[in-house]
């Protein structure tokens, strides 16, 4: 969902929070849209794309980022009942973000997708280049790139109980 609100909507703002920063400068670098699950009570950390604008490094990513304690708790369930859905979900997929170093509580260390339930973030992201961004086919780029993600998306929504 894209929601055209200026202040909590889907654009990010462009002033930094710059209360604890050793750099002062006011503003951010780069522009950053979200794209949240329309069903989704939470904005930022619901299953969702992010678009990042930044001149070197521009990317779209897509998953969840940092659920609250109980979304994290229904991912790492899904994951851990339906193993093949999962493999099948994330296929293809370079999975980033923060993981725990150790097994979370209530899994089992020898559990064949270990890696995976130690997640924080559950967050693929796709490079797009300067070319394609300013280029007349962005809006095709940009849905062939979401399309890649998906499965990923349809997962994760599914795990939180929100219809895909």
């Amino acid at each position: 969902m894209a929601d055209p609100k200026p202040n909590g909507g889907s654009l990010f703002r462009i002033y930094r929070d710059v209360r604890f920063s050793k750099d002062k400068s006011p503003y951010k670098t780069h522009v950053g849209m979200h794209f949240r699950h329309a069903n989704a009570s939470e904005t930022v950390h619901a299953p969702g794309l992010y678009l990042h604008f930044e001149p070197g490094q521009c990317f779209l990513a897509g998953g969840v980022w940092q659920p609250d304690p109980r979304s994290l708790a229904r991912i790492r369930d899904a994951v851990a009942w339906k193993p093949d859905e999962w493999r099948k979900a994330k296929r293809g997929l370079e999975l980033g973000g923060e993981a725990l170093s150790r097994a979370p509580r209530g899994y089992p260390a020898d559990h064949p997708l270990i890696e995976d339930l130690k997640r924080k973030d559950f967050v693929a992201s796709v490079d797009l280049s300067q070319g394609q961004i300013c280029g007349r086919r962005f809006m095709s780029d940009f849905l062939r790139s979401a399309g890649k993600m998906a499965s990923l998306l349809q997962f994760l929504s599914e795990a939180e109980k929100l219809r895909f």
